[in-house]
């Protein structure tokens, strides 16, 4: 079962020395600007879901007046 555990753990370790890292490789590069891609990618998410709410609340909005606006006509 350890050796299992062992040949998992190594296995992921591989795996993620392929993976490219959303931050600067390079030492030389300190801050914030290590991040630059990470932060430009976190923003572009954030705008991103901040408009499908609202894309989605919209849409909410209006079905909810137009439904109640047909149901009315029942009364």
């Amino acid at each position: 079962m350890f050796a299992k555990v062992s040949r998992f753990v190594g296995e992921v370790k591989g795996e993620l020395r392929k993976a490219n890292w959303p931050w600067e490789a390079d030492p030389k590069v300190k801050g914030f600007k290590k991040y630059k891609e990470l932060t430009d990618s976190t923003v572009v998410v954030l705008i991103a879901t901040i408009l499908l709410a609202g894309f989605v609340s919209a849409w909410d909005f209006i079905c909810t007046y137009v439904l109640n606006f047909i149901t009315s006509f029942g009364h």
